[in-house]
Order: C-alpha cells, then sequence, then structure tokens
C-alpha cells in the first residue's frame, strides 16, 4: 500500500473511551456473572480493524486499533491481538496478587510480574488444515516480601485463580457461534452454534462514535517501544527461550512485563520473541469503583479486544490467501467473565461463560464457502485455542531479598 492507511486516515488516537456509545448504537449487554462485556469488530481493509468494548459492570466503552505485522501483510500501525490478551492477562494479574497481599497484610516491595504466553499453528493455511493452539502460560513474580516462601507460593497461586481470566484458562470452554451472510442466518455447522438468535446487524456505527469530552485518560495509554525506551530492559533481562515443539509446529512467543507506577497505574511492556513486530507500551487501570480511577483500559476490556481481533484477523487471512473475499465482515461479541475474587472480596476462583461471537460476512461467495470461513477462522485463531484448551497457569516468584 501507498499513502496512509485506514487507520492513519482516520486522525484519532489508537485508544480512546467513547462518550456516545450507547447513542451510536453500541448497547451494554446482560450481565449475569459480574462482569460482562460486548465488544464490536470491523475491518478497516487488509488487516487493519478496530474494536468498541462496552463493560456493563463500569459502563464504559473502549475503543481500540490493531493492526498486524508485515510477515502477515499488515503496517504495524497498532498492537496486533495477541498482544492485547497478554497485557489484559498481566494486568488481571496484577489486580489480583496487590489485592490478597493487602488483604493478608503482606507487603510485596518492588513488585514486578513477568508473562510468556505460548501458541502454537501447525498445517497448511490454504488448504484448511491450519489448526492453532495454547499452551500453559508462565507468570513469574518478582518482589521482595515480609514473609514465608510458603506463604508467598499460596498467596500468588491463590491469586492468580481468583483472576476472571482463569474461568477461560481452567476448563475447556469451547466458543458458541451465530452466523450471518449477506443478512441470512445460517446455522454454523463447522463450529459450536449458540442456542439464541444473532444480534441485529452492526452496520456502520463506528463512523458515529466521538471521543468522551472531559475524559479521564491519562496521554500516551499505547505507544510503540524502541531499545532505548525506559522499560525496554525489563523485556530483555527476564527473556526465556520457550518450549521446544514438534518439526511441524511454529512457535508464537509473547513476552510481557507489568510493575505499577507511583500514580496506580499499571505499565505494561510487551514483545513477540521471533518474528519481526514492535514492541508496545501499555497503560492499564480499573474502571472508579472498581478498583481504579479509570484512567486507561481495564484488563477484561484488553481481553474481549483481543479475542474478537484475534479471529477477525484469522477470517480475513484465510479470506485473502484462499482469494474467497468478502465484501465485508465484522463481529458482536459477548465474554461473561465474574468479577475478581480477590480484588472484589469474594474469596472464589474467577469464572466464566464460552465466548458469544455473532459472525457477519457480505460477499458473492456460496453459504458453504461462509461457513469455511467461520470454521477456520476458529480452528486456527489462537485466542479461542486458549479458551477451549485447558490451561494451568505456571506460576513462580523470584525473591529478590525479604524486606525489611
Amino acid at each position: 500500500m501507498t499513502g496512509p492507511t485506514p487507520l492513519e486516515e482516520m486522525n484519532v488516537p489508537l485508544y480512546y473511551i467513547a462518550g456516545n456509545a450507547a447513542e451510536a448504537g453500541f448497547e451494554t449487554p446482560p450481565n449475569p456473572r459480574g462482569q460482562s462485556l460486548r465488544t464490536w469488530v470491523r475491518s478497516l481493509g487488509g488487516m487493519q480493524k478496530e474494536a468498541l468494548v462496552v463493560n456493563a459492570a463500569s459502563g464504559i466503552a473502549w475503543r481500540f486499533a490493531c493492526d498486524e505485522g508485515a510477515h502477515l501483510g499488515g503496517h504495524d500501525k497498532a498492537p496486533n491481538p495477541l498482544t492485547y490478551l497478554s497485557a489484559g492477562m498481566i494486568a488481571s494479574y496484577m489486580n489480583e496478587i496487590t489485592a490478597l497481599a493487602g488483604q493478608r497484610k503482606v507487603d510485596l516491595r518492588g513488585l514486578q510480574l513477568t508473562l510468556d504466553n505460548f501458541y502454537y499453528r501447525e498445517g497448511d493455511f490454504r488448504e484448511g488444515s491450519m489448526l492453532s493452539g495454547a499452551l500453559a502460560p508462565e507468570l513469574s513474580v518478582h518482589c521482595k516480601a515480609d514473609c514465608d516462601d510458603a506463604t508467598l507460593r499460596a498467596l500468588l497461586y491463590e491469586a492468580v485463580a481468583a483472576s476472571p481470566l482463569n474461568g477461560l484458562a481452567r476448563g475447556k470452554h469451547p466458543s458458541l457461534f451465530n452466523l450471518v451472510h449477506n443478512g441470512q442466518e445460517i446455522i454454523p455447522t463447522q463450529v459450536t452454534p449458540l442456542a439464541s438468535d444473532p444480534l441485529p446487524e452492526p452496520g456502520d456505527r463506528f463512523t458515529n462514535l466521538a471521543p468522551l469530552v472531559d475524559s479521564p485518560a491519562v496521554d500516551n495509554l499505547i505507544s510503540e517501544l524502541s531499545p532505548e525506551a525506559e522499560g525496554y530492559a525489563s523485556l530483555e533481562i527476564t527473556r526465556n527461550e520457550g518450549p521446544k515443539l514438534a518439526a511441524n509446529q511454529h512457535l508464537l512467543h509473547m513476552h510481557t512485563t507489568c510493575r505499577i507506577r507511583d500514580d496506580g497505574i499499571k505499565v505494561i511492556y510487551k514483545e513477540q520473541l521471533h518474528d519481526a513486530v514492535p514492541e508496545w507500551r501499555y497503560l492499564s487501570e480499573e474502571a472508579q469503583g472498581l478498583g481504579g480511577q479509570g484512567r486507561a483500559p481495564d484488563a477484561a476490556s484488553l481481553i474481549s479486544a483481543g479475542i474478537g481481533l484475534c479471529f477477525m484477523t484469522q477470517m480475513g487471512r484465510y479470506s485473502g490467501m484462499t482469494k474467497k473475499s468478502m465484501k465485508n465482515y465484522a463481529i458482536i461479541q459477548d465474554t461473561h467473565f465474574s468479577l475478581g475474587g480477590a480484588s472484589h472480596g469474594t474469596g472464589q476462583a474467577g469464572t466464566a461463560q464460552p465466548v458469544e461471537t455473532h459472525v457477519y460476512i457480505k460477499s458473492d461467495l456460496q453459504d458453504d464457502v461462509a461457513q469455511d470461513i467461520l470454521g477456520i477462522g476458529e480452528r486456527t485463531c489462537f485466542l479461542h485455542a486458549f479458551c477451549r484448551d485447558d490451561l494451568k497457569p505456571k506460576v513462580r516468584s523470584v525473591r529478590t531479598d525479604h524486606a525489611t
């Protein structure tokens, strides 16, 4: 592509709080578990996409932008989908660890988290035989602590279990889908169908969005990270090689660190090892009344955006690589999480329902090809694999000394 990309032509921040989401037609979802999120994603052309995530617990609607690396036909103008999930996951773990430490009066000094997410793919995309999978995430907790090792280990394991994302990571939760092709509902045959009717088609609601006036959001919510930038060293010194896979499997390794800065906002640094894509710095904070002040995207919104964006990428990739062109495609996705077990005082493990996705395709293709695009999109989506596989996070503490 020559000239500006669609994201550049829009001339708006990559992230912002939408001030008129309800008026623009982005309604709040039902909230059966305490923290439900509805995510709309549309393609902007090529690998670029935008998402709007409405959190029923807070009422806040975050608008996000997404791109892919050049190796996937993207332009690296915004973070890729896997980055979103890693950022949301490590932010959620930080929420629960700090909350539980506070409740148990354990002083954790110099606290930094390091998270490694591993995904793999095998097979041939063009032939429709590609399959993606997820491996257990690995969390390292670097800190000084005024407790013994056994107390610290117990705290960390319980905090990780209390994360709302625990509900998708633990157990097998195959995602549920509706399919609407050229305005007509088709019962999905290659994935598990939703029992409910499709939601109304999303149309072009994004064009009516406007940023919130007098937004509480801080500046530089998302920025590309250079090797000279503050925080890059935290990635370098905590890198690991990752697991060895079979010869026919390709590893995707997301490496992320997180700390809390003086104003209480979480700073997250992320890199994708073995692939030539940019490193990114995220900011994250929970909404007012939910543990924060809403000055940056919350963990569940980042997680939900990542799942929807990854699925959209895979549908678009298969369509493009097989020359089965779609005129337009979009999704509406519902994710239903509990509130954090530590951060909201329930003392319970985090829970979630299967992800629900309504898929809308417009094309000159036959219905069976639309079924293929949906089915292969789900099978190759790394984050739907995260949901359908039973993944027990591996947690370890790295004590830098005992606090005094």
